[in-house]
C-alpha cells in the first residue's frame, strides 16, 4: 500500500443495494434534497475520506442493460450529479467531489465548464468520472443518434463495436475538454484598473481540434480553474476501457473478486498504459468493493439477506460485495494495497448506514498521515499541471 491510502466512497441513492431504500437506517422521503446530499458529503469529510463519488446516467435507473424495466420496488430518478456536487462544495471544505458526466449525446464545451465551475466553487476539490451511455433508450432522449441494442454477449468477448465506438468517442471528449480547461493561461486574467485591461487575450487560446466526433475550436467561457486540471476518474472492467483509462484517465476504479483476479487486473491495466503509450505518471488505481459492515460476521450477512429477501434475489453487482466485519475489510484493503493498489473505492450498501460504519470503524483504523494541501490534486499526491500554451511558449 502506498503510504496514505486512498480511500473514495461512491454515493447513489439510497445505497448500491437495490432493497437499500427499505433499510431502517435509509431516508427516501429525502432522497432529491440538497439535505440529504449534504449530509452524506459532511459525514464522508468528518470521516477524512479522500472523495465522494457521484453517480448518474442519462435514463432512470433499470437491472436489465439497454432499456428500462417495469419494477417499481427499487428507487427510481434521480438529481443531476454534476448540480449536486455544486450545492455540496460550499458546504465541505477538503473532500474531494467526483460528479459522473456522460460523455455520449453531451457537448464537451458544457462539461468542460460545469467542471471548472465545480472547481472554482469547491476552491480546487473537483473531478470528473466520464461515464458512456450504451442505452438505446436514453439516445431516444436527444434524437441525435441511434443506438443498436445492447449485445451483451459481444461485450463479454471483449469484440462489441459499439463499446469501441463509445470509448473511442470518450477519448476525443475528455481531449477536448482538457483542452478548453488550458484554453485560458494562468495569468490571462490582470485586472489592470489604471490601464482598463481586465484580461491578457494573447493568453486566451482556442481548442482546436478537428476529429471523427467533434469540431471544437473556441476558448472555455470559464478562466483557468484552481486546480488547473481536475482529476479524471474511469471505472473500468475490460480491455477497451483500460485503454481509455491509461489514455484519458488519472486513476482507474476497477472490480477484483479475489486476490488471484486483483494481481491480474493490476497487470492489465499496467500493459493497457504500455500499449497506449502513456507517458508521465501512472494510473492511480483504486478497487471497488460494495459493503455491507457490521460488528459480527452474523449480522453483516443477516443484514444482506434480508435485503436479498426484500429484492427477491441476491444483489447484483460488477464489483465484489463484501458483507462481514471492519477486521475482514481492512485485511482486504491491506492485501490489495500489497500488490500495488492505491486504495479503495467503498460502495455503501446502504445509506447512510454504512457511511457511517466505514466512518466509525474503517477509515480511522487506517492511520493515515494528514492529507497535505488543500486541493484533491494536493490530497491524492498529483502536482498541478502546467498549462500547456506556458509548456509551449517555455519551449519555443
Amino acid at each position: 500500500m502506498t503510504r496514505r491510502p486512498t480511500i473514495a466512497v461512491a454515493l447513489d441513492g439510497a445505497g448500491w443495494h437495490p432493497a437499500a431504500w427499505r433499510d431502517p437506517s435509509a431516508r427516501p422521503a429525502e432522497l432529491f434534497t440538497a439535505g440529504y446530499w449534504r449530509s452524506l458529503a459532511q459525514l464522508a469529510e468528518r470521516a477524512d475520506v479522500d472523495l465522494v463519488t457521484i453517480e448518474d446516467a442519462l435514463g432512470l435507473q433499470t437491472r436489465p442493460f439497454g432499456g428500462p424495466d417495469e419494477r417499481v420496488d427499487e428507487v427510481r430518478g434521480r438529481l443531476d450529479a454534476l448540480l449536486i456536487a455544486s450545492f455540496v462544495a460550499p458546504v465541505t471544505s477538503r473532500i474531494g467531489l467526483v460528479p459522473t458526466v456522460t460523455t455520449t449525446h453531451t457537448e464537451p464545451f458544457h462539461v468542460a465548464t460545469g467542471l471548472q465551475t465545480l472547481d472554482f466553487a469547491s476552491r480546487g476539490r473537483a473531478g470528473w468520472r466520464p461515464q458512456v451511455s450504451s442505452s438505446p433508450h436514453e439516445a431516444q432522449h436527444f434524437g441525435r443518434r441511434v443506438v443498436p441494442p445492447f449485445d451483451a454477449e459481444a461485450v463479454l468477448r471483449g469484440d462489441s463495436a459499439l463499446v469501441r465506438e463509445l470509448f473511442g468517442e470518450a477519448v476525443d471528449v475528455v481531449e477536448v475538454v482538457r483542452r478548453l480547461w488550458d484554453s485560458w493561461e494562468d495569468d490571462a486574467i490582470i485586472r489592470d484598473q489604471a490601464t482598463g485591461r481586465f484580461i491578457d487575450r494573447e493568453r486566451i487560446h482556442g481548442a482546436h481540434f478537428e476529429g471523427e466526433w467533434f469540431s471544437v475550436h473556441g476558448a472555455s467561457i470559464v478562466p483557468r480553474s484552481p486546480q488547473g486540471q481536475p482529476l479524471v476518474a474511469a471505472l473500468a472492467h475490460q480491455t477497451v476501457p483500460y485503454e481509455f483509462a491509461a489514455t484519458s484517465a488519472d486513476l482507474v476504479f476497477v472490480t477484483p473478486y479475489d486476490e488471484a483476479q486483483a494481481a491480474s487486473i493490476l497487470g492489465e491495466v499496467r500493459d493497457a498504459e504500455t500499449r497506449t503509450g502513456r507517458t508521465g505518471r501512472p494510473l492511480s488505481v483504486l478497487g471497488e468493493v460494495l459493503v455491507v459492515l457490521e460488528s459480527t460476521e452474523a449480522a453483516a450477512r443477516a443484514a444482506l439477506d434480508r435485503l436479498d429477501e426484500e429484492h427477491g434475489s441476491p444483489v447484483a453487482s460488477d464489483a465484489l460485495v463484501f458483507a462481514g466485519t471492519p477486521d475482514r475489510l481492512l485485511e482486504l484493503i491491506a492485501a490489495w494495497g500489497d500488490l500495488g493498489y492505491d486504495g479503495v473505492r467503498l460502495r455503501p450498501a446502504r445509506l447512510p448506514r454504512d457511511l457511517e460504519q466505514i466512518a466509525d470503524w474503517i477509515v480511522p483504523e487506517l492511520h493515515r498521515a494528514d492529507a497535505p494541501g488543500r486541493t484533491l490534486r494536493d490530497r491524492l499526491g498529483f502536482e498541478r499541471p502546467a498549462n500547456r500554451h506556458t509548456e509551449q511558449e517555455v519551449a519555443a
